[in-house]
């Protein structure tokens, strides 16, 4: 096994304590963490225990539950310049940025899809609130039974307990941003607009 194999092994051996570790520091239980992401408790156990091989789909929900970024949770190094160390995380064609190292409060991520990576709707809920803005490609989001396509430029926001799923349309990738907030918690928009007269 090559040193970047084994390094790949330590890191995904080292998720399982720290998944653990952010439970008990935030007084939760298995059963509440499992409400909230909607993972079963079995999976999140095997997740602590190391028996279970996280994944994107597994991490993603773990880090908005915690307020933590995806890096947090896999051990990257602390840094003052993200442009660095925010390593992106790829996983069934989408590749994912943290753009943000803040624990709690709204996280942003920038997201790549690739175009034959998600093509069959399969809508997710969990706690929180959602920003979507596309910066290059076209997006396709269903939103409960809503179906509709994001053009670079565009945006939608949504509550996402309601059922929602996105992929890449058109044959291209798709990059867009994306801003999460836990449990609800909304964006504080604010606009100045000019006097009458000026």
């Amino acid at each position: 096994m090559d040193d970047q194999a084994t390094e790949h092994d330590d890191t995904l051996t080292a998720v399982g304590p720290r998944l653990r570790g952010l439970r008990k520091q935030q007084q939760t239980t298995l059963a509440d963490l499992s409400a909230t992401t909607g993972i079963s408790v079995s999976t999140l156990s095997r997740l602590e225990s190391g028996t279970r091989k996280p994944t994107l789909e597994l991490l993603l929900p773990l880090a908005r539950a915690y307020g933590v970024t995806l890096d947090d949770l896999v051990g990257a190094p602390p840094t003052g310049d993200p442009r660095i160390h925010l390593r992106p995380v790829t996983h069934n064609g989408m590749t994912m940025v943290p753009l943000t190292r803040r624990a709690g409060g709204i996280q942003a991520y920038k997201l790549v899809l690739a175009p034959e990576s998600r093509t069959t709707p399969d809508l997710k809920t969990h706690e929180g609130y959602e920003w979507l803005y596309v910066l290059n490609g076209r997006l396709r989001v269903v939103l409960a039974d809503q179906d509709f396509v994001l053009s670079p430029g565009e945006a939608a926001e949504f509550d996402t307990r309601v059922p929602h799923w996105f992929g890449a349309i058109g044959g291209q990738p798709v990059e867009f941003l994306s801003l999460f907030g836990r449990q609800g918690e909304r964006a504080h928009l604010r606009a100045r607009t000019k006097p009458a007269g000026d």
